[in-house]
This record gives structure tokens, sequence and C-alpha cells, in this order.
């Protein structure tokens, strides 16, 4: 017995098995065959240069060693430097109040009418497709146009105020400290509601209609149907536009540098423009590098909160 045992052991794989291993391993190589483009350019272009700010944080990076190429480390001295300039502060809260303000209107806007055209009516699709305009022009296109229709003495909002007889005729909307901020979140939540529109018009359609006639029957109002079946179901959805908007809007750069330039008096500097302001004005690359690193990490600290988000919704 023992004897056709070793046999048994030593006979050499039938060709069949062999022939399956090597299938196997030529799949496994073809599979890393399309990955591998997709890893080299992530470590290329992703991968480097989030190292690379992460290192620059902690050197006197300045113009004269950016050029000679010598960086001392300088341990935590931009840290420092940054986390106690008010400016970080006063930037850090506006990035807040323009993220969250946004995200609202946004939201509320685009929710209200991705309701409305799931209902049917004459030249509903057309209005549709003009509601993306806004969303299909570039932002500084966009930044600059309403910098012109936000002007105190020629903007056209303002005259458009004075011929309503509403008093509103040199409104500062862009030169008050008091004003800037409101009327830049008011810009983007212009720019920004198509995408929400859309997105969100698109979960809707996915709800089966059976259940609206079925709380129909059941006497439900509106505002009942919207709270009890509209928005449980729309859920998944909501997670998804309100993650990606937060993660696109607290990095925004173009829409404010066109429009105020961070300012005036710095009241609508965020971490985007500080980041802006410190690398490429006042050429502070590690001041510039730590700015950076906050804002990608509150970034990522939202993606895995998607991802999270994503995966817990597939289970």
């Amino acid at each position: 017995m023992s004897t056709t045992t070793a046999s048994a052991a030593t006979r050499p794989a039938p060709a069949a098995t062999v022939k399956q291993r090597d299938t196997r391993r030529r799949r496994k190589l073809s599979q890393w065959g399309f990955i591998a483009p997709a890893v080299v350019f992530m470590l290329l272009f992703f991968g480097y240069p989030l190292v690379r700010n992460v290192v620059m944080s902690f050197q006197d990076f300045s113009p004269s060693t950016f050029f000679d190429g010598k960086s001392p480390f300088n341990g935590t001295d931009n840290w420092s430097k940054v986390f106690h300039d008010d400016l970080f502060g006063k930037a850090l809260w506006h990035t807040i109040v323009f993220t969250i303000g946004s995200l609202l209107g946004q939201f509320g806007i685009g929710l209200a009418l991705a309701v409305f055209f799931t209902k049917r009516f004459p030249l509903n699709g057309v209005l549709r497709s003009l509601i993306l305009l806004p969303w299909l022009v570039p932002m500084v296109v966009s930044g600059i146009v309403w910098r012109r229709i936000l002007d105190q003495d020629t903007g056209v909002l303002n005259s458009f105020f004075d011929t309503l007889g509403l008093g509103g005729g040199h409104t500062p909307w862009l030169t008050s400290p008091g004003m800037a901020l409101f009327s830049v979140i008011m810009v983007n939540i212009w720019i920004g509601i198509p995408f929400n529109m859309v997105i969100l018009y698109g979960g809707l359609q996915e709800i089966p209609k059976e259940l609206y006639e079925a709380g129909s029957l059941d006497g439900a109002s509106a505002w009942r149907t919207f709270r009890s079946i509209t928005l449980p179901l729309l859920k998944p959805v909501i997670t998804v536009v309100l993650v990606l908007g937060f993660m696109s809007t607290v990095k925004i750069l173009d829409l404010i540098l066109a429009l105020t330039d961070g300012g005036p008096a710095d009241s609508t500097q965020t971490l985007g423009t500080l980041t802006y302001q410190n690398s490429f004005v006042q050429l502070d690359f590690g001041a510039g590098a730590v700015v950076g690193n906050v804002l990608i990490l509150i970034s990522a600290v939202f993606a895995v909160f998607y991802l999270r988000a994503n995966r817990s919704e597939g289970k």
C-alpha cells in the first residue's frame, strides 16, 4: 500500500493540469499588463508629486534653493509658521463657509430642479439642456463674466436693480469684505447646480413608479411621498453627490482668483488661494506645501468616507 502511494506521489502531473496552470499564469500576466499603465501613471503623476509635496513642507524651499537644488531640512518650521499665521485660520474658516454654503445651495436647488423635471411638460428636454450651460463653460470664463455682471458701477445686476427701483444700484458685490464671500458662493452655486441636477435626476429615474402609485392609493400627500419614498431611495445618490461636490468645491482656486483674487482684505481667501499665494506670489514654496498638504488631508478624509459609503451601499 505504501509503495503504491509513493509511486502516485512521484507520478508527473497530467498534461491538462499543466495546461491549466499555464493558462492561469498567462491570464494573470495579461491582467497585470492592462493594470500596469494605470499604476505607472498614478505613481508618476499622483504618487510622486504627493510625496514630493510632503517632503517639501519640511524643507527650506525658497527661490534660491529651488534653482541651486539645495533645500536644507528645517523640521517643522514651515508648519509652525503657517499654523501661527492668522491668515491661515481665516482661510480655513472661509473654506468651511464657502464649501458648506455652496453644497447646500447647489444640492437644494439641484434637487428641486431634478424633481421638477421628472414631470412631463413641453420643452422639458430643451430647458434641461439650457440649465447645463453653466457646467459646460470653463470656470475661469464664468468667473470673468460674473465679475463684469457684479461690478459695482457698470455691472448688469446693479443696473437691473436700478431699473426695477429696488435701490441696489451701487451694491459692492465684490468690493465689500462683508459681501464678497457671499457673492463668490452665489456664483459657485450657479456653476454647480447642473451637476447636482443631472445626477439627482438620473437617480429619480431609477425609483419604481409603482411605489408612487401605491402611495397615491394610500392617500399620501406630495410631501409625505417625497419624505417616505423619494428621499430614502435616493440616499445612495445623495451621498455620492454631496461627497463628490465637497471634494470639487473645497479645492476651488480659479473661480475665486477670477472674481476677487482672494480680496478684498482677504475676505475670500481660502486654503486653495492661500496655497497659490504662498507658492507662486510670495515664492515661499515650503509654506505653500504645508497648506497644500492640509487641503489634501481634508480631501483624503472625505474620499475615504465616499469609498466606505459606496462599499456599504453595495452590500
